[in-house]
């Protein structure tokens, strides 16, 4: 029993990478954009960025998903459980990671901002070598923090019949009625897969921390 049980749950493994990795290194991309627009000039475009990612953050990730794969139906628009996941996941890291960015580059000294442009560099220079690598320093661990829990959050996916670990998991308890062994065999799952990122994270931060100083 324990040994179907832990060979279903394994299998669901990929997908749970799949949808973290992706979904994470979406939501990244993405986050680039919304940051500008957040410390845009203009007010009109900083507030709508603000609202995009108030509201993102503010709705649990499985409605996201529910109205990604049940809702688009309504409109037309048919899309897989695995995809549906992906977007909902993609568009809430973007959201988070934006703020995280943003917290990167106001932590840089005004000053620096001011320093660059007196010796006459360009602002994409500025924001590019100087800021950047400094604000990464800084953005790095509360990213790291958010794609664990995102590993954690990939659970959701279940919930619209992703084959991911918690979905075998609870085909499995339901299957031999043993709850306990398969949900705790679930859990270290989640904690063995957790802690590469754990150590990527840290490594990186690390190696930051030697390179750059806000100080």
């Amino acid at each position: 029993m324990i040994e179907a049980s832990f060979n279903a749950i394994v299998s669901g493994i990929p997908y749970t990478i799949a949808l973290t990795l992706v979904s994470f290194m979406i939501g990244a991309l993405l986050a680039v954009p919304i940051t500008v627009i957040r410390m845009a000039p203009n007010a009109g475009a900083r507030h709508l960025a603000r609202l995009f990612v108030d509201v993102l953050r503010s709705v649990p990730p499985i409605t996201w998903l529910f109205l990604i794969y049940f809702g688009l139906p309504d409109l037309g628009v048919t899309l897989g459980s695995f995809t549906s996941a992906l977007i909902g996941l993609s568009l809430i890291s973007g959201a988070y990671l934006s703020e995280t960015y943003r917290a990167g580059i106001l932590a840089i000294a005004p000053g620096q901002w001011d320093a660059c442009k007196a010796l006459g560099f360009r602002p994409f220079d500025t924001a590019f070598y100087i800021v950047t690598p400094q604000a990464l320093r800084v953005a790095v661990p509360p990213a790291g923090t958010y794609g664990i829990g995102l590993l954690k959050d990939t659970a959701v996916a279940s919930t619209i019949g992703v084959s991911e670990v918690a979905f075998n998991a609870l085909q499995e308890a339901q299957r031999t009625g043993h709850a306990i062994q398969v949900l705790t065999l679930s859990g270290l799952t989640y904690l063995l897969l957790s802690l590469p990122l754990a150590y990527l994270s840290r490594n990186i931060d690390s190696r930051l921390r030697a390179r750059f100083s806000l100080g």
